[in-house]
């Protein structure tokens, strides 16, 4: 449901807002090999994220990219909105542009209800929650 890059830039997040301290930040390369991701479209997803203003990011010898305490406060679904935008939840589940109520693809009822659960999923879960169970090591991100 999800593209690469949206994986990517939640990975990201969660790695930013669990694994550093607040005073720390982390460059492209570092969340790029911690979460096993293409450094080239990690860069690309950070970029969206601190223009959406999800994240922040500092430049010079001791910048790099950061979260808030505020900033994982938001919703999952930010992240989302940022990347891919929020018609992925209204998307087929087979790739028709013309799939809907009244010409379904055969997976259209099935897939409807495992996109609403998602959509809830990411609205009613913070950054923090998955920050937070990572931290408590009940998931994890990489390595």
């Amino acid at each position: 449901m999800l593209s690469v890059s949206c994986k990517a830039a939640i990975k990201s997040v969660v790695y930013l807002g669990s694994k550093l301290q607040p005073d720390d930040r982390a460059g492209v390369k570092d969340i790029a090999r911690f979460i096993n991701e293409n450094e080239h479209t990690v860069g690309k997803v950070l970029q969206k994220l601190v223009q959406s203003e999800i994240i922040h990011s500092t430049k010079g010898p001791n910048g790099g990219f950061y979260i808030s305490d505020k900033q994982k406060t938001r919703p999952v679904i930010t992240l989302v909105d940022a990347i891919d935008g929020l018609t992925v939840f209204e998307q087929c589940g087979l790739g028709f542009a013309s799939c809907n109520d009244h010409r379904p693809c055969p997976f259209h009822h099935d897939f409807k209800k495992v996109r609403e659960l998602f959509r809830k999923m990411c609205s009613e879960n913070t950054i923090d929650d998955l920050c937070l169970q990572v931290e408590n090591g009940l998931a994890w991100v990489g390595e």
